[in-house]
């Protein structure tokens, strides 16, 4: 087996910049090809999966969530189960002693 030549250029190989998803996407809506856009039936079958789980989370109360300020390091009942919680290094010493 010999070297092999792995540079790759798009612009050299194709003589033209590769486009953006969106210069595709508007390109092919232009020309009517739809195969990258969803189908009413479809997106309506994905939001009959979904709504019924946003209209029980809209009637149920929200139960304990442990919210916090952005930026910190979370609710101080996980920092304290954390604590309590023993390391791996912990863990594997205890089975050597069994």
């Amino acid at each position: 087996m010999g070297a092999v030549e792995m540079d790759f250029d798009y612009s050299d190989y194709f003589g033209k910049v590769p486009s953006t998803g969106y210069e595709t996407l508007l390109y092919d809506a232009m020309i009517g090809d739809a195969t990258l856009f969803q189908r009413a039936d479809m997106v309506e079958a994905g939001w009959g999966m979904v709504q019924p789980i946003l209209d029980v989370w809209k009637a149920l109360p929200a139960r304990s969530f442990p919210n916090y300020p952005a930026g910190t390091w979370g609710p101080v009942s996980r920092r304290a189960a954390r604590a309590r919680r023993p390391s791996l290094g912990e863990l594997r010493g205890r089975d050597r002693r069994r």
